[in-house]
């Protein structure tokens, strides 16, 4: 990524952190402009070699978040966030914050169901979303949906901005 493709990307992930800390949704006035900009800035940048990598790493981002999404796990703004991010920096780097990402989520997850008191829960749920499938006949669960209002929801944007972050370093 070019160095001035730092603060746009910088911005925006602070908008969504605070916006999904607010209301637990990352809204498509945020994210689909700044995924447009990362193919506009690639492609401005290195041509038809741009595009494809912007495209690769949006494409890759979407793949990878699709399979937490159908499970219940992440909204779709977490969805479009990621791909939008992944426009900017491409598949090799979207890797790296792809596994921090994950890392800092497992974490902020078990502090954050340690802390409101329902760790039990949590590990119940999340072995019935590994291996509950095979009795509900489907990989989703209609209870354990973004959707259900009974559903504990956390804001996951701080994980995948802390992730976002650690890759820039890493490379």
């Amino acid at each position: 990524m070019h160095s001035f493709a730092w603060w746009p990307t910088l911005t925006v992930l602070v908008l969504a952190c605070i916006t999904d800390l607010r209301s637990r949704r990352i809204p498509n006035w945020l994210v689909l402009p700044f995924l447009v900009g990362g193919f506009v800035l690639s492609g401005w940048l290195h041509g038809s070699e741009g595009i494809v990598r912007s495209l690769a790493g949006a494409g890759l981002a979407f793949l990878i978040c699709s399979c937490f999404y159908w499970l219940g796990g992440l909204g779709a703004g977490d969805l479009k966030l990621c791909a939008a991010i992944g426009a900017w920096i491409g598949p090799h780097q979207l890797l790296i914050a792809q596994v921090a990402t994950g890392i800092v989520g497992g974490v902020w997850v078990l502090v954050w169901a340690v802390s409101a008191g329902f760790v039990c829960d949590l590990l119940r749920s999340t072995g019935d979303l590994a291996f509950g499938w095979l009795k509900r006949g489907s990989l989703r669960d209609p209870e354990k949906t973004i959707n259900n209002p009974l559903r504990r929801k956390i804001p996951y944007a701080p994980a995948i901005a802390l992730g976002t972050l650690f890759s820039f370093f890493a490379i």
